[in-house]
């Protein structure tokens, strides 16, 4: 139960789409535009609700810490909302670890995880931060920039090449998208001490959804995060990925549509044979 003095307004979100719900979840130091060119693939089968993260965009940030679990809340109670219970979700670094955690919580129906944050170790963590902080530096500097660089491949290249294995070919939109989750972030500081670096998962062995993890086999952010959660959540599975990094939405779109419907489809499958069982 959400203790609703404690959980902000309903995030900033934009649904499209039609059929089962599909919840989007960036990660940290992007917005929701960094699922532009995934989108369309996703909409042809699912009623998708994409939502800004706390401190982004038009979302507003949290009053208390941010912690995984209050980030989660305010996820929740946006589901609430939008009169949704149970959704098929796909996350992101940050939006990853979020995905799991919804899972914990039962509002999950499948989840796929690309390279979630959480079981990192210090001297990870230490880095991740380090880098986290850096790229805030430098984004803040160049921000009146980045719309007019966002419009060439080779200005989108220099922007996002820590996060994609093919930065020329993303969107304008992911570039702005950078621009609104580290130069504009309205919390990024303690989002990324409390829901990055002090972050420990509890409960995963609760989790009773398809779980899919996915990590870019060229991603220099969290490399070899992912599998650590394989023996730690029952019955998930790994897929790699070739030519990408660590936000591989535009990198290879149509593969990471294809392990949505493919968990999606796992899940209704589960769903069958327990009532089959009843």
């Amino acid at each position: 139960m959400l203790d609703y003095e404690r959980v902000t307004a309903p995030l900033s979100l934009i649904r499209t789409g039609s059929g089962d719900p599909l919840l989007l979840l960036h990660g940290l130091g992007t917005s929701r535009r960094d699922f532009t060119v995934v989108l369309p693939a996703l909409t042809d089968r699912f009623d998708v609700i994409n939502v800004d993260l706390p401190g982004i965009g038009r979302s507003p940030h949290l009053e208390q810490r941010p912690t995984v679990a209050a980030i989660t809340d305010a996820v929740e109670h946006t589901l609430d909302a939008q009169g949704l219970d149970r959704v098929h979700v796909l996350g992101n670094s940050l939006g990853a670890r979020i995905a799991l955690e919804l899972a914990v919580r039962g509002r999950a129906r499948s989840v796929v995880a690309i390279a979630p944050s959480g079981v990192n170790i210090a001297q990870e963590r230490l880095y991740q931060g380090a880098t986290m902080g850096l790229a805030r530096i430098v984004m803040r500097a160049a921000q009146p920039l980045i719309a007019s660089v966002s419009r060439s491949s080779a200005g989108r290249a220099a922007l996002l090449a820590p996060l994609k294995a093919r930065p020329w070919s993303t969107s304008p939109e992911e570039a702005i998208g950078v621009r609104e989750g580290f130069a504009e972030s309205r919390d990024f500081g303690r989002t990324v001490l409390w829901a990055l670096m002090l972050d420990v998962p509890r409960g995963l062995d609760r989790i009773d959804c398809p779980v899919t993890l996915v990590q870019g086999v060229a991603d220099w952010v969290a490399a070899g995060q992912t599998v650590r959660y394989l023996p730690l959540i029952a019955g998930s599975r790994f897929s790699p990925l070739l030519m990408a990094g660590h936000a591989p939405q535009s990198d290879r779109p149509a593969t990471i549509a294809r392990l949505v419907e493919e968990t999606a489809t796992r899940a209704a499958g589960r769903t069958a044979t327990l009532r089959a069982i009843a």
